[in-house]
C-alpha cells in the first residue's frame, strides 16, 4: 500500500540520500545540440538506451528479498519526441503486473487532474512516463510499498532525461520526484505543491494521486480550485500545440 504522500519529508529522504547534488543532475540536459548530436552517433541512442533499461536487473537480489520476492520488470514509456513529462514514483503491483504505467485507480485520478483521456496519455510521442524507479519495488512486512531504490535513478534518470529533449512540463507526482528536481527549496509535498507557482510552467508538483490523499485534498481546496485549472490549460495546450 502506498503512504500518504501528501506530507512525506523531501529534505533528508534517506532514498536519496547520496544522489548527486541536485545541480548535477541537469549537468548532460545543458548540452547544446551539437554535443547531443554527438553523443547520439557515438552509439547512446534512444533505442538502445532503452533496451539496456528494460534488461536492466541490478536490483534483482533486492526485489527477492522483500514480501513479493518478485523479479525486475522495468515500465519504460517514453519517446525523445514528447513534450510532456509525467515524473512519478515507482510502479505498483497493478503496473507491475499490466507493464503499462499508471493503469490503476491513481492512474484514473492523475488523468482526471491533467483532464486528458487514455489516449491521449500513452501516447508516448506526446506525454513521457518516468518514475523514479522503472520497477516495482516490493512490500514491506507491513504491507506498504517500499521506496523507489535510489540506484535506479542514480544509474539511469540522468541518462534518459538527457534523451527527452523536447519536454516543455515535467508534472511531478510525489516527494520522491519533486526531491529529484527541486531539491530542498521546500521541506514536504504539501510546501512544494502550495508554492507550485514557483515552478510553473516548467514543473508541477503534484501530490500522489491516491485516495489516501482524498483527506488532503478536502483540507486543501487550492488545490482543485487553482492549480488544477492551470494544470489542465497547460497540458491542453502542450498536446494541441
Amino acid at each position: 500500500m502506498e503512504p500518504e504522500l501528501a506530507e512525506i519529508a523531501i529534505r533528508g529522504d534517506p532514498a536519496y540520500a547520496g544522489l548527486p547534488p541536485h545541480d548535477d543532475r541537469h549537468a548532460i540536459s545543458e548540452m547544446n545540440p551539437a554535443t547531443r548530436n554527438r553523443e547520439m552517433q557515438d552509439g547512446n541512442s534512444f533505442e538502445e538506451l532503452k533496451a539496456s533499461v528494460i534488461r536492466c536487473e541490478i536490483c534483482k537480489d533486492r526485489f527477492r528479498s522483500t514480501e513479493t520476492a518478485h523479479s525486475p520488470r522495468p515500465v519504460f514509456w517514453c519517446s525523445p519526441r514528447a513534450r510532456l513529462l509525467v515524473s512519478g514514483q515507482a510502479p505498483g503491483i497493478r503496473v507491475h503486473r499490466s507493464g503499462k504505467p499508471f493503469s490503476d485507480p491513481s492512474g484514473e485520478r492523475l488523468r482526471s487532474w491533467m483532464g486528458i483521456a487514455d489516449d491521449e496519455f500513452y501516447d508516448r510521442e506526446r506525454v513521457a512516463i518516468l518514475p523514479m524507479a522503472f520497477c516495482f519495488p516490493g512490500y514491506s512486512e507491513t504491507g506498504s510499498d517500499l521506496p523507489p531504490p535510489k540506484i535506479c535513478a542514480g544509474t539511469w534518470r540522468a541518462r534518459v532525461l538527457d534523451s527527452l529533449g523536447s519536454i516543455e512540463t515535467t508534472l511531478l507526482v510525489g516527494g520522491y520526484a519533486q526531491a529529484w528536481h527541486l531539491g530542498a527549496r521546500h521541506a514536504t509535498v504539501t510546501a512544494s505543491v502550495s508554492n507550485w507557482r514557483e515552478f510553473a510552467p516548467e514543473f508541477i508538483p503534484l501530490p500522489h494521486p491516491s485516495w489516501r490523499n482524498n483527506a488532503w485534498i478536502a483540507r486543501n481546496p487550492w488545490f482543485e480550485m487553482e492549480l488544477l485549472p492551470f494544470l489542465r490549460k497547460r497540458v491542453r495546450t502542450i498536446l494541441d500545440g
